[in-house]
């Protein structure tokens, strides 16, 4: 969207509302135009003092009526002549007065109607995009996310797209309404006198010129206010998940003054931001009075001097003129407006725009089920291209269906990455995986992750009830598969101790509920989709041993006939495990059962010397 045109796609839904908003304008701004091209040959005739002008008038017959600015003047100037001489001046003013009330109610008629059209148009419009761009958020890949601000997102899904409501929606139909206005208004000042018309044309443009100066540094300004808006929403959210240790720290003077800071930083670009917007409509008015002083000089001398033009109709044209301004300044405020607002735009396009690095080819190879076995074929991977170092570097691995497979090794030795790769969070960058013989890159992603539970260290958990969150992606589920999972994840009991039971709302990520009942949430969900392949992702490192026990007994239950790859620091939970890889650097430099492994001596050996097992 790097200029007005770009929104005009998300308008093709509401062409309806769209033409009667252009057919309500276009009666408004008639109905003005005729009550001001009207109004002063009546006051001419009304005003006038000698009635031997009238009679004269009327003895010339009724002229020919044409559609020109003559013959239309002529036409009024005669009929009113006929009602004064023959009903009195009095009469002719209440005529006046019941024409301009009706030309007034019909014009602000059609203009409410214009409005009225004009709602369903902006409001739909805003709400498809807020509608794209979360779509976009869910189909981004993971490594997306790695390289953004997560304040910056949401800064670009709320603040930007309500810059667009604000700015560009309702900018829209003065950037439609306005230049149909003033179209009209040149029709007309054109046909009353075009060298005054054509001097007014090479006024103006220096007019336009400084506008659009105005506008495009605006847009700058406004770009980077954007920015700084992301910057302060990261802060926040960065705090409100630190509180703990900010306090803990004594650090909150700290964090605050950077705060403070940034903030001020924001504030200052805001006030620039606002003065060159308030700058717009006080220029644009002043360039268009001086345009009009110009006229009202070369006019005048016109009409006394060349006496080339008549003094009514150069009263017209100057009244026609100064009803062009209104527009015109609108015109102006309206594209400073959306100037401010297509920096918001250009910033939700980077999203718009991202690129969806995993994807489902044309026409995909679909899965149903899990049969033989998964395989890693000489799989790398680098976050990014170029990147000095693998995460992973030729990984060969198989896993034959109903194996439990559990991964050790240091922090960053590759165990989450490598699980991450299964359910396609991210793509090998050389190398491949097979489930059953299909690459994982011929296969429909949704397929795919419809074969895989996960259960994470952090249990990811929803602000809903209960009920919602175990059956979370399960559609159809019935209060007794929700309460059998609870019940298999060692968790009816405490939920049946909640208020309201199954219905209960767990709060903000579950933050209601210990870590030990989150976690055998968390389990209860993976236990009712029922998936032919599990990843639990270091399940239980962070609970203490009575939570331990309850959830490594539901995860052995959740484990049962199924194809396990489990990634664990604390050895004491893999033992059993029909094979354990030992990863460092992102190679595997061991592999073996418990048994064979501490028999070899080496590092697993020394992580299992080093860990105290109950």
């Amino acid at each position: 969207m790097k200029n007005i045109f770009g929104i005009l796609p998300y308008v093709k839904g509401y062409w309806k509302y769209a033409i009667w908003n252009i057919v309500f304008n276009v009666l408004s701004v008639l109905f003005s135009v005729f009550s001001i091209a009207l109004l002063f040959p009546f006051l001419q005739v009304l005003f006038s003092n000698d009635n031997s002008k009238l009679t004269e008038l009327i003895a010339k017959g009724k002229p020919a009526f044409s559609f020109s600015t003559n013959a239309i003047l002529d036409n009024i100037n005669y009929a009113l002549a006929q009602n004064t001489l023959d009903h009195g001046k009095g009469h002719v003013l209440s005529l006046i007065c019941i024409f301009i009330i009706t030309t007034f109610v019909f014009k602000n008629l059609f203009r409410y109607l214009a409005m009225y059209s004009l709602a369903p148009i902006r409001n739909g419009v805003v709400k498809d995009i807020r509608n794209r761009i979360f779509k976009k958020t869910l189909e981004l890949p993971l490594s997306y996310y790695s390289e953004e601000r997560k304040g910056d997102i949401i800064s670009r899904m709320t603040t930007d797209v309500q810059e667009i409501e604000w700015n560009i929606m309702q900018s829209l139909e003065m950037i439609f309404r306005e230049p149909i206005n003033i179209v009209i208004f040149l029709v007309l000042m054109v046909a009353m006198s075009a060298k005054l018309t054509l001097i007014a044309f090479i006024l103006l443009p220096i007019t336009v010129l400084l506008i659009g100066k105005l506008g495009r540094s605006l847009r700058r300004s406004s770009s980077e206010s954007k920015e700084r808006m992301g910057t302060l929403l990261s802060m926040m959210d960065e705090t409100l998940g630190g509180l703990r240790i900010i306090k803990g720290f004594n650090a909150e003077r700290k964090v605050a003054e950077k705060f403070e800071a940034e903030n001020e930083s924001f504030t200052k670009l805001g006030i620039k931001v606002g003065r060159k917007v308030d700058l717009a409509s006080p220029l644009s008015e002043t360039l268009g009075v001086s345009v009009l002083v110009v006229l009202l000089f070369i006019g005048g001398k016109m009409v006394i001097e060349d006496q080339s033009m008549d003094g009514a109709v150069f009263i017209t044209y100057l009244a026609m003129f100064s009803q062009l301004l209104t527009p015109a300044k609108a015109f102006a405020s309206a594209y400073s407006s959306i100037q401010k607002g297509l920096a918001s735009a250009e910033r939700i396009d980077k999203i718009l725009n991202a690129e969806v690095s995993i994807s489902d080819k044309t026409n995909p190879t679909r899965i149903n089920t899990f049969e033989k076995s998964i395989e890693f074929k000489n799989v790398s991977f680098a976050y990014r291209k170029g990147e000095v170092g693998w995460v992973l570097n030729d990984i060969n691995l198989t896993i034959t269906k109903g194996k439990t497979i559990a991964l050790v090794g240091q922090s960053g030795s590759g165990k989450t990455t490598l699980a991450d790769m299964l359910p396609r969070f991210y793509d090998t960058t050389n190398g491949d995986i097979l489930i059953d013989g299909i690459s994982l890159k011929d296969a429909a992603i949704k397929d795919i992750r419809s074969l895989m539970g996960i259960v994470t260290q952090e249990s990811i958990l929803f602000n809903d009830t209960v009920f919602n969150n175990i059956a979370f992606g399960i559609d159809n589920a019935t209060e007794a598969d929700v309460i059998a999972a609870a019940k298999i994840a060692n968790a009816h009991d405490f939920i049946m101790q909640m208020p309201n039971g199954y219905q209960t709302n767990i709060g903000d990520r579950g933050n209601k509920m210990s870590g030990g009942q989150r976690q055998r949430m968390s389990i209860a969900r993976a236990v009712l989709k029922n998936p032919p392949i599990l990843i639990l992702d270091e399940a239980t490192s962070a609970l203490d041993t009575e939570s331990e026990r309850l959830v490594q007994d539901a995860l052995n239950k959740l484990m049962q006939n199924r194809t396990s790859i489990v990634i664990a620091h604390r050895l004491s939970t893999i033992q059993h495990a029909d094979e354990i890889i030992v990863m460092q650097k992102g190679e595997i430099i061991e592999r073996g059962n418990h048994s064979t492994l501490i028999n070899a001596n080496g590092t697993y050996q020394k992580l299992h010397e080093m860990q105290s097992f109950v």
